[in-house]
């Protein structure tokens, strides 16, 4: 899968969202660290994805100004879901309070191998009220050895004294123009023959999510046996074609009901 494949490892390899990953970086140059992010925004813009670089961050051994190495054990530990001081929970399926409580638990012991011990919940607003609550006791008062990374795609569901403490940023959408380039790089490097009109079919139908746009990609190779063509692309995608609406107001504007018809 394509969108796992070319997964950034890297704050300067994630797509449209400077704003979040300039900031991040310079928090480590200025040794302004928080002990709680929450990274909101739609999905498939890199939520998830900083989350992991950012651990990395927190445990690189040759941290490179807030750029993690990529290269030493805790790096790539993280990067293969190996790591024992990096925790990664689904906030949809532990959404109760006995896991936040179990948590709770967790984070009173020290790193094994790292600096920080890094707890990224996903999709946190499925929590309950009550496990928000029982959270909430950790965050007010945190170890100094444990850092909170919290992504969701529906911030205003989290309880706004979750979000007092800690460090927001929302994310963007991606755009067109940058979402192009990204799967016209992805298309040389996968040796893919794809005509060039593919590529804003493929971003419109995307919605901002780079995830989405590799998706799609995904099934357009798999459904191509050769080229992937303009025409290939209309047929799978179910697409209407755009010249279609320009004739059906060209008509409207001669009031040609026959050719309209």
């Amino acid at each position: 899968m394509l969108a796992r494949k070319y997964r950034p490892n890297n704050f300067k390899d994630v797509i449209g969202q400077d704003h979040v990953t300039k900031t991040l970086i310079n928090s480590f140059k200025s040794g302004r660290l928080s002990h709680a992010y929450l990274f909101a925004g739609p999905r498939g813009v890199g939520k998830t994805t900083t989350a992991r670089i950012l651990a990395k961050s927190f445990n690189c051994k040759n941290n490179i100004l807030g750029e993690p190495c990529n290269e030493c054990t805790n790096c790539n530990e993280i990067l293969h879901g190996s790591s024992l001081d990096v925790l990664e929970i689904d906030g949809a399926s532990n959404r109760g309070v006995d896991e936040i409580r179990n948590l709770r638990e967790i984070v009173k012991y020290p790193p094994m191998n790292s600096k920080f011990k890094v707890i990224i919940i996903d999709e946190i607003h499925m929590l309950t009220q009550i496990a928000f609550n029982a959270l909430l006791k950790t965050l007010e008062e945190p170890p100094e050895h444990i850092k909170f990374i919290f992504a969701t795609t529906e911030a205003n569901k989290i309880l706004q004294t979750i979000i007092s403490r800690c460090q927001r940023y929302d994310f963007n959408r991606i755009g067109i123009n940058e979402m192009q380039i990204v799967l016209e790089k992805i298309s040389i490097l996968e040796k893919i023959d794809v005509e060039k009109s593919i590529f804003p079919i493929i971003s419109n139908l995307a919605d901002g999510s780079m995830r989405d746009s590799l998706s799609i990609f995904d099934q357009l190779i798999a459904f191509s046996d050769e080229k992937i063509t303009y025409e290939l692309a209309i047929k799978m995608l179910g697409i209407i074609p755009i010249d279609l609406f320009f004739k059906i107001t060209d008509t409207f504007h001669s009031k040609n009901r026959d050719v309209l018809l």
